[in-house]
């Protein structure tokens, strides 16, 4: 039981460093805003959720961006990006883990993960325009955006880049399951 927990919490602290290297890794998609950065950050939060269950995919995603805002830091000086990235990750694996653990199906793997890119775009979208931009524009001492301009931004600029970055992690996660699948299987242990 003991060397369970202790395998367990190795597993997750080494995912969590790998989801931070992944995400200082990131990269501009062209033709949306260069503030929006796609990384590959969920692959090992993701990986975390389907082995261990969801709290250790949470655990990912908190310790990846509490590595990020202690080491990086945010041009803020709080960590408003990165409890946004945190909120969208978590947003994202969820669904993906709760159906891939209950069905063990890369179809259930698919269509969580398609849930989860919805889901995500349309939580960060909203979360964007109530709490996320008006912090950024409150904490940087900067103009407060007109409600227009927000809906341009998370129309033209937001929204399809969570759709694109869902999108491309699934594309990536799918194949890297189809691969793994055999051996993850046998890993998993029961949701807790």
């Amino acid at each position: 039981m003991h060397k369970g927990k202790v395998y367990k919490m190795v597993a997750v602290a080494m995912l969590s460093s790998i989801a931070y290297v992944l995400m200082l890794l990131d990269f501009p998609f062209p033709g949306l805003p260069v503030f929006l950065q796609i990384d590959f950050s969920e692959v090992p939060a993701l990986l975390a959720a389907i082995i261990f269950g969801p709290l250790a995919g949470l655990a990912v995603e908190g310790i990846k961006n509490v590595l990020h805002y202690g080491l990086i830091g945010n041009l803020t000086g709080v960590p408003v990006g990165e409890v946004a990235n945190f909120i969208s990750g978590t947003i994202f694996i969820l669904p993906a883990s709760y159906f891939v653990r209950k069905y063990r199906t890369t179809k259930s793997l698919s269509g969580g993960l398609v849930i989860g890119t919805v889901a995500m775009t349309l939580m960060m979208s909203l979360l964007n325009y109530i709490i996320i931009l008006p912090a950024y524009t409150w904490f940087l001492h900067a103009p407060q955006m007109s409600n227009t301009a927000m809906l341009n931004l998370i129309t033209i600029g937001i929204a399809p880049f969570n759709i694109i970055k869902g999108l491309l992690i699934t594309a990536l996660f799918v194949f890297l399951y189809t691969r793994l699948a055999p051996w993850l299987n046998k890993q998993a242990q029961p949701t807790v």
